[in-house]
């Protein structure tokens, strides 16, 4: 029987994390390294990139880097074909690229739109078609597309995402229907309000939006990118190997109950 040590490792594991040079990415991919997976991360930035392998360097540990487009068919091939040919098969696909556009639905053009789609529902379709056949072949394989709350509800000026987010759930659902015969696992991560230098502006004690969030989340506070991660090394790991089709919300509860008010619910 293995150890709970032994079900978590991922020694020698070909990680592939995309977009995963800062926030929630970046934490995933330091904690599958951690795990002993030998983590790719790839950006359009070059400079990202570099601060990246800066990260990883702090923490002692290495990170394969490489520019290609997730939402390129043809460079989404061209860069896994390089790294399999450097690091191996992708074993474990962690769809973590994406973007957010806060416009009304009347003032969003539809390229800004279409932007918002290609890059958070159509680019996890390319990069997991692309690596799926190696997976099927070797009957193992771990696919984690990064989902949100806004994959079950929405909210003013996120059209764009909503859409995306509430599309790639379904994704993570077909895709198990028609892979998890092959061994392969893919589940989603919705992660709530998490403390990133992107919420860093809302964050503010007395802005709106933090209050929203402090009085509305069952846990009393914004999570942090380390909690997703701890999730995605679940999902990465022996111990999901009978977990497939689920979307795992890490929202410190304000999914089960969007009406609590801290303190009102206390008593």
């Amino acid at each position: 029987m293995e150890t709970i040590k032994e079900l978590f490792d991922l020694t020698g594991k070909v990680a592939l994390v995309t977009g995963g040079t800062h926030g929630i990415g970046l934490a995933i991919g330091l904690i599958l390294g951690k795990a002993g997976a030998r983590v790719c991360v790839n950006d359009l930035s070059a400079e990202k990139l570099d601060l990246c392998r800066e990260a990883f360097g702090k923490e002692g540990l290495s990170v394969y880097t490489l520019v290609f487009d997730v939402t390129d068919e043809k460079d989404v091939d061209r860069g896994i074909s390089q790294i399999e040919a450097d690091q191996g098969p992708v074993e474990i696909l962690v769809n973590n690229a994406g973007i957010i556009k806060r416009i009304p639905i009347l003032n969003m053009p539809v390229a800004d739109y279409k932007q918002v789609i290609d890059v958070d529902l159509v680019a996890p379709f390319i990069v997991s078609r692309r690596v799926a056949p190696a997976m099927i072949a070797r009957r193992s394989g771990k696919i984690i597309n990064m989902c949100s709350m806004m994959s079950v509800y929405g909210r003013n000026t996120v059209s764009a995402y909503a859409s995306a987010k509430g599309g790639l759930a379904l994704l993570t659902r077909n895709m198990t229907c028609e892979w998890a015969k092959y061994n392969i696992q893919i589940n989603g991560i919705g992660p709530g309000y998490i403390e990133t230098a992107q919420t860093g502006p809302i964050r503010e004690n007395g802005h709106p939006f933090n209050d929203l969030v402090m009085t509305r989340t069952p846990a009393g506070r914004w999570g942090q990118p380390e909690d997703v991660a701890n999730a995605a090394l679940f999902l990465a790991s022996r111990a999901s190997d009978f977990v497939n089709g689920h979307i795992l919300f890490v929202d410190g509860g304000i999914l089960a109950n969007f009406g609590y008010v801290k303190g009102e619910n206390d008593l």
